[in-house]
């Protein structure tokens, strides 16, 4: 399979899920480890727009920065991989391969998919019944619009594509009962 070549200045959403659909976060700490790789293999290359950390897969949306090789950038997510996986195979005395195949991307060429893509990462949580409110996950950036400490995430550009956070937060909920309604539809 032939993968897209990551590009500079671009936004891409990133995504993987475990082999066999195994579970490659298996407690708290290996969300926080993750999220520690992250910061340390992505940031340098890339601005981290919205996450989400889901048992079997995840969800990055990102956007490579200016005057960094294409080679450049596919390592660091390579490094991210590697790490993650050599790190939960020692510790759960495991072999062989933690995530299905190598990581998927799709280029967002536009502002209106860029916004409902940030929206369908945040709302992952209770679109696989992790949680009934996407808004108390944990392992997602969401919450992290909304607070006034320091964070990694790319959040100002984020929330001016919204408008304000009040329509950030007003987009999210929207969609969720439309989501909401559709399955309340399908099971009558």
């Amino acid at each position: 399979m032939k993968y897209e070549v990551l590009l500079e200045d671009s936004f891409y959403h990133i995504y993987n899920c475990g082999n066999n659909k195994e579970n490659i976060f298996l407690e708290n700490d290996n969300y926080i480890y993750f999220i520690g790789l992250v910061k340390k293999h992505i940031t340098p290359v890339c601005e981290i727009l919205a996450y989400c950390l889901l048992k079997n897969h995840f969800h990055l949306l990102v956007k490579t920065k200016e005057s960094i090789e294409s080679k450049k950038i596919s390592q660091s997510f390579s490094n991210l991989f590697n790490s993650y996986s050599k790190s939960i195979n020692k510790k759960y005395d495991r072999t062989g391969s933690l995530f299905k195949d190598r990581f998927s991307r799709i280029k967002i060429e536009n502002e209106e998919y860029l916004r409902n893509l940030v929206v369908y990462i945040h709302l992952n949580p209770t679109h696989h019944e992790f949680v009934d409110d996407f808004k108390v996950y944990n392992y997602s950036s969401y919450k992290s619009y909304f607070s006034t400490k320091s964070s990694s995430l790319y959040r100002e550009y984020i929330i001016n594509l919204f408008g304000d956070i009040s329509n950030f937060k007003y987009y999210h909920e929207e969609k969720q009962l439309k989501i909401l309604d559709k399955l309340t539809l399908e099971l009558s």
